[in-house]
């Protein structure tokens, strides 16, 4: 802050020093004025001005010291020491700027929030059509057709339901009923939620719960599992997948292992990302990126490690690590 406070004054200080060359110059070629004594008060002024300059300086640069270390948006209390009719001024239009970009901020976001409301309504009104749907397609009597139809009925059916739970999840906090769940019947509802995907490929379910229970939300679980199972069933023909559950002895892990094509070594630090869709395949348009992105997003205010271990060709392995009661102390309404 000291260099800029000298750049700041730096003409200020060039004048004074100029000033004390023109005395000194004058003296120095006008012989009627004695040298020394003029050397000697400019020796003063120098000493004065340099005393000045630096007790000047921790009351000039004090309000801006604050601003430096300003980080709250909102916050304008570092602005109430301003001092001089400058300092005033900048204050002022801080003030003015900071409010105009407040109330800004607050009509965005009722935009955001008015929008998303929206959004979850129309989601919701359109899953009436689609139950609809389902009952006349199972009542279609060929079978390839119908087969076909639930298929792309299926698609239509989790990207509401990815859509629905993004919007959710920014706001999933105000959402969360942390208790003992059991893991049966949520497996059960979701696997048979993919029957009309697995029947065509081949697809089975081998599940082993030894630990039947483990600590969490029921309903945001059965939505992690859903995109898990989604993913598994979608990559994989001809085989089973593994679902398993056992306790570690800290905590309770649940694994689902397919046997489909595995993921690149080099995609699995970014299966996570946002819209990640994999460097192979690429020319497959079904992928959305969306899946892993908010099954990572909806773990961690559940605490849920998840973690994937795949190798190509061979299949894809992803481990849900539950916490302890001890780990949701920090959680309120617990």
């Amino acid at each position: 802050m000291i260099k800029k406070y000298i750049k700041e004054k730096l003409s200020w200080l060039l004048l004074l020093g100029g000033l004390q060359i023109i005395f000194l110059f004058v003296a120095y070629v006008d012989s009627s004025i004695p040298f020394m004594p003029v050397l000697y008060i400019v020796g003063l002024n120098v000493m004065v001005c340099t005393a000045f300059v630096f007790l000047r300086y921790h009351k000039e640069t004090r309000f801006y010291h604050r601003i430096g270390a300003w980080d709250e948006v909102y916050d304008l209390s570092t602005f109430k020491g301003a001092d001089s009719p400058f300092e005033r001024m900048v204050e002022e239009a801080v003030t003015a700027q900071t409010e105009r970009y407040r109330l800004e901020s607050s009509a965005n976001f009722h935009l955001l929030e008015q929008e998303k409301d929206d959004l979850l309504s129309w989601i919701h009104e359109v899953k009436t059509p689609l139950t609809a749907m389902q009952l006349m397609i199972e009542r279609l009597p060929d079978e390839t057709l119908k087969r076909q139809i639930m298929y792309e009925w299926l698609r239509i059916h989790h990207l509401l339901d990815q859509q629905l739970h993004q919007k959710r999840i920014p706001f999933m906090h105000n959402d969360l009923y942390i208790e003992k769940t059991r893991l049966e019947p949520i497996l059960n509802q979701e696997i048979r939620a993919l029957k009309s995907w697995c029947i065509p490929k081949g697809v089975g379910f081998d599940v082993e719960l030894t630990v039947e229970e483990v600590l969490t939300d029921g309903k945001w679980l059965g939505f992690m599992l859903r995109q898990l199972l989604t993913n598994a069933v979608k990559y994989s023909e001809y085989s089973d997948i593994l679902i398993q559950s056992r306790d570690t002895g800290e905590h309770v892990v649940l694994t689902i292992q397919d046997h489909g094509r595995g993921i690149d070594p080099k995609d699995l630090p970014r299966i996570y990302d946002k819209g990640f869709t994999s460097t192979t395949g690429r020319q497959e348009g079904a992928a959305t990126g969306m899946g892993l992105y908010l099954t990572k997003q909806a773990a961690e205010p559940l605490l849920i490690d998840i973690q994937a271990a795949s190798q190509p060709g061979e299949g894809t392995t992803f481990t849900l690590t539950f916490p302890r009661k001890n780990d949701f102390l920090s959680i309120s309404g617990m």
